[in-house]
Order: C-alpha cells, then sequence, then structure tokens
C-alpha cells in the first residue's frame, strides 16, 4: 500500500475495527468505544468497501468473522498498540509522573523472579507506571519479531531468539523436584532413576522446551513423560504424591520446599545454567521511556545474580 493511499485512511477506522473484530458485534462494538449504532455502521461500510469484504457475515442471529478478517484480527490490536505507542511518545519523560503501561511476554517463573522485582522497584520510582505480564507460548516466541514491535520486551533465555537487541539480566541453575515419599529421594538421584521414574515436562515440542529437558535425551535417555505443563509454578503440584520427577530452575527452589510433600534434589549431571535476557525490538532503542524499563530489568537482574549464591544457583540438598 503507497504512502499516498494510506494517508487518505482515517486512523479511528483502525479503532473501529478492532471493536468489530472483538465484539463482532455493532451494537456491543459501538457501546464500548460510546458511539452510536448508525456511526459505527457507517465505519462498517467504509471497512468492507476498503477490504471488499464483509467483515462480519451473518450465520442465523449472531455475526461470524469472514476468513480475512479472523486474519486481521491477529495485527488489528498489535497495530492498533503502536498507533498509540507513537502518539504517547514525548520528548522529555519524567517517569514520576508518567502513566504508561510497559507489556511484557514471559513465563511465569520470569515473572515469580525479576518480573517481580521490576514491579516493586518502579513501585518505589514511578508509582502511575504499570506492568501487564502476558504469559508467552510457543506460538508467541515463534513469531517474536512482529509481536515485539507492540510489546516492550520478553523475558526468555538465550537459545530460542536470535536476531534482536537483548539486555543480559542474571544466570540461574536447574534443579529436580520429587515428591517426599519417592523412594529415590532418598538417596542422591542417579541416571538410572532418570531413566526409571516417570516425568513431569513443561513444554515438550520441536521449539518449546528446556535446556534441562533437552540435556537429559541428549545424555542418551528418553524420559517417560506422564504430563506435560506450560508452566513451572504448577509442576510441583503434579510431582507430589506420586513417582513423578519435575525441573524447576533453581531460582524457585524455595517456592517448592514451602510447598508440603516435595523434596527438592540435585540433577545427577552437570545441568546447563541458564543465562536469562529482556530481548526488544530495535524499534524501542532510542526510546527514553523503553530504556528506562531496560534499565529496571538490568537493576533487578543485577541484584537476583547477587543473592549470595553463585551464578544464582541454588545448590539443593542431598
Amino acid at each position: 500500500m503507497s504512502d499516498r493511499s494510506l494517508s487518505r485512511l482515517d486512523l479511528n477506522l483502525l479503532v473501529s475495527l478492532d471493536a468489530l473484530l472483538t465484539e463482532r458485534s455493532v451494537t456491543r462494538a459501538a457501546e464500548r468505544l460510546r458511539l452510536s449504532q448508525p456511526a459505527l455502521s457507517a465505519s462498517l461500510a467504509r471497512l468492507r468497501a476498503h477490504f471488499n469484504d464483509p467483515i462480519l457475515a451473518r450465520q442465523g442471529n449472531t455475526y461470524e468473522l469472514t476468513p480475512l478478517a479472523s486474519r486481521l484480527a491477529e495485527h488489528t490490536g498489535s497495530a492498533l498498540d503502536a498507533a498509540r505507542r507513537v502518539f504517547e511518545s514525548q520528548a522529555e519523560w519524567d517517569p514520576s509522573e508518567s502513566t504508561r503501561e510497559f507489556a511484557v511476554y514471559g513465563s511465569d517463573y520470569a515473572f515469580a523472579t525479576i518480573g517481580r522485582r521490576v514491579s516493586i522497584l518502579a513501585a518505589e520510582r514511578a508509582p502511575g507506571v504499570r506492568f501487564r505480564f502476558l504469559l508467552h507460548n510457543p506460538q508467541i516466541v515463534d513469531d517474536a519479531a512482529t509481536r515485539l514491535r507492540s510489546a516492550d520486551g520478553m523475558l526468555m533465555p538465550h537459545g530460542f531468539l536470535d536476531g534482536l537487541p537483548y539486555t543480559d539480566l542474571w544466570t540461574d541453575g536447574w534443579v529436580i523436584v520429587a515428591a517426599d515419599d519417592n523412594p529415590a529421594a532418598d538417596h542422591p538421584l542417579s541416571m538410572d532413576d532418570l531413566a526409571a521414574l516417570p516425568w513431569v515436562f513443561t513444554y515438550q515440542s520441536r521449539s518449546a522446551f528446556t535446556s534441562a529437558t533437552r540435556q537429559i535425551q541428549q545424555l542418551g535417555i528418553e524420559p517417560r513423560v506422564e504430563v506435560v505443563v506450560e508452566s513451572f509454578l504448577s509442576l510441583p503440584g503434579f510431582v507430589a504424591g506420586t513417582r513423578r520427577l519435575g525441573l524447576v530452575q533453581a531460582g524457585l527452589a524455595d517456592h517448592v520446599r514451602a510447598m508440603p510433600g516435595l523434596r527438592v534434589l540435585e540433577p545427577p549431571f552437570e545441568a546447563t545454567e541458564i543465562h536469562n535476557a529482556l530481548w526488544w525490538h530495535p524499534v524501542h532503542r532510542r526510546d527514553p521511556e523503553h530504556e528506562w524499563m531496560r534499565g529496571l530489568f538490568a537493576e533487578a537482574g543485577a541484584a537476583l545474580a547477587a543473592t549470595g549464591e553463585p551464578d544464582g544457583v541454588a545448590h539443593a540438598p542431598r
């Protein structure tokens, strides 16, 4: 689409399109935008003419998105967020007076560790600033370059993303979670134990995995996986009261120890360290607000690395 054609479009149409795709109803979309129904109907007519597509197709007493509209829905929210960021930008930015919201993707492990620390720092220095921590999934990670145009960052270890700028944060290790009444937990675990006992994995696909579980396979063991859960904090609940084993980051060891019926053990192999980082899109490089946010994460990462345990790794009792 040429710049000349784009200049003829009304940005308000993007707002209307987002509401229509979300609500799938002219009436509800009008209520959401606090517009009259005829006004939003007129916007829908312009959108239909522009795309040469109905956008909303009647199915009985309801409306469904057309195939094109379904594709548009994947991009409209991001485009609207990006436009909002453009017009919210300021030549000078005072964090103590700002009400900006930062959106950061990550796992529940990342939120429970560095995300929590960053939120505390932000509350002390910029009480009006808000963080929105969004759980990622394999599809979001695979599409990181596009997602990070509108989001502010993604908390991910090295080894999954490339071609994007990043800020290194802290290094962590791995521990094994077992039930208190699991006989294997009464002695230091062996590689034979890892092969014989069932497992709970966090993520298990070609593009979504953890470095430690991949390492076990590289060491010649194919774990017998009974449960796959896309959450590190909920993994211990699937281990308690069973013969299963699970791997979580050492930074969550205290969280696991606080849960009844569980024990934290050291792996019987030299587990690959986790080098955690904040990844972001180059469009944010010179954004003073984004620079401030990156500084918060760097400060929180340094605090995690200085917890008194080498490289942030908690050594579990045998």
